[in-house]
């Protein structure tokens, strides 16, 4: 490159002939001044640069600013992509697992497939322990009732046997409820249902005892046997079944009107079918024939009445092994025993039922077990054979039901003896 033009008359400091840069800097400390310029002589080829004050840098660095970002090409890598930054967290920087910096990749640390797996433990476990908590709980919300009688007893016996009231008790109802529920009164409470449910070794039993059957009662002498439960509550009704029938009560539930149309409301409902139309004043029935959604006043009143039906009392027991299966297949389904919340529901429902003395978890859970095969249709739904409309026991045949269930083997009851009415087939059809 040629050198810049000289100023004239300037000589390089050490004498020599290396170019002359006062032309840049100015005239130096110490140096001569420059000679004039002769009239007429050729014009300096740049003008002098201002003298540099003392102290100052002999060059200066032309401050940088950072150039605005360019749009790239959505086709081309960030210049990141080609070349990451060892340990870069700046933009256009990617991380080891391909993540970029803007913060999208902390949301998508959830999608592990470790993290989901940790969070499903999580919520199972919570689900599980609300279930088994709430199922620990619903032995406190049932009332507890005096039954076991005193006096002589029947032995034990293989399998167990449970004795179901459902009473026509007013308790808790205000007055407004017992006109809605055509309940009448609140007069002396009765049994408007008596069931015995057998388990054991064979099939489960549910054995209707009806309400009007004629037994001897201890100490009242014959009668109705519902009036045992007026004279004598639990204790003398359960006296009462076993000194006529023979068998041991090993457990006792029992449901007011009340509780039954709470119980049918906590599930949802349920579904009833009559084989007529029905229309009961007095039990506050109006049923079309057909199956048809029944809430906690229909079912209660479809439950109770004995009017409307063809067989009267012994119809009626067949109505309740109706209402009481399908309250069980509600109460029996994955959906309900595996919702916590539902399960709340029927516990604040079960507030109305009321369990014998001494029941324990275990027992109540083994009555409900078996209330199960019940609402699934496998066990066998038998009336105490009958020989009227009376309603008088068939000696005979009552006594041969009686001795399976206490030998424990209903696997073996004859058809002959189990028809829903009590009533032969050959009488029923």
């Amino acid at each position: 490159m040629a050198d810049r033009p000289r100023n004239p008359g300037s000589t390089p400091p050490d004498g020599g002939d290396g170019p002359d840069y006062d032309w840049l800097y100015g005239k130096r400390r110490g140096r001569s001044q420059p000679t004039p310029r002769a009239a007429g002589s050729a014009p300096e080829p740049t003008r002098p640069v201002r003298r540099r004050p003392a102290g100052e840098e002999s060059t200066r660095v032309i401050p940088t600013s950072a150039a605005p970002a360019r749009p790239t090409s959505k086709a081309l890598p960030s210049p990141g992509q080609i070349a990451p930054t060892p340990g870069g967290s700046g933009a256009g920087t990617t991380s080891r697992s391909g993540r970029g910096a803007g913060g999208g990749g902390r949301g998508r640390r959830w999608l592990r497939p470790k993290r989901i797996l940790l969070v499903l433990l999580a919520l199972v476990l919570v689900w599980v322990g609300a279930v088994i908590w709430t199922g620990l709980s619903f032995p406190k919300a049932f009332d507890r009732v005096a039954w076991e009688p005193s006096g002589a007893r029947p032995a034990d016996q293989p399998g167990t046997t449970y004795l179901i009231v459902a009473s026509d008790s007013r308790k808790g109802l205000s007055k407004a409820e017992r006109r809605k529920l055509h309940t009448g009164g609140d007069v002396g409470q009765r049994t408007d249902t008596i069931k015995l449910l057998h388990t054991g070794s064979g099939p489960d039993l549910m054995m209707t005892i009806p309400r009007d059957s004629y037994v001897p009662i201890p100490g009242h002498g014959s009668s109705k046997i519902n009036a045992a439960f007026a004279w004598g509550g639990p204790k003398l009704l359960v006296k009462t079944i076993e000194q006529d029938t023979g068998i041991r009560i090993d457990g006792y539930v029992e449901i007011g009107m009340g509780g039954l149309v709470n119980l049918v409301d906590g599930v949802g409902g349920i579904t009833i079918c009559p084989k007529t139309d029905m229309k009961d004043p007095l039990a506050g029935l109006n049923v079309k024939k057909g199956c048809q959604s029944a809430n906690g006043v229909k079912a209660l009143a479809y439950s109770r009445s004995r009017h409307a039906q063809q067989l009267g009392d012994l119809g009626r027991g067949e109505a309740q092994n109706e209402v009481i299966s399908q309250i069980g297949k509600k109460v029996a389904t994955f959906g309900t025993l595996a919702n916590p919340f539902k399960l709340h529901g029927l516990k604040d429902a079960a507030s109305g039922i009321s369990v014998g003395d001494g029941m324990s978890t275990l027992g109540i859970a083994k009555f409900g077990w078996a209330f199960k095969s019940v609402a699934g249709g496998s066990a066998l739904t038998c009336g105490v054979p009958i020989s009227d409309m009376y309603i008088h026991w068939d000696a005979a045949r009552s006594k041969r039901m009686f001795h399976y269930v206490i030998e424990d083997k209903v696997g073996d009851l004859p058809k002959s003896l189990c028809t829903p009415s009590g009533l032969p087939k050959s009488v029923t059809g």
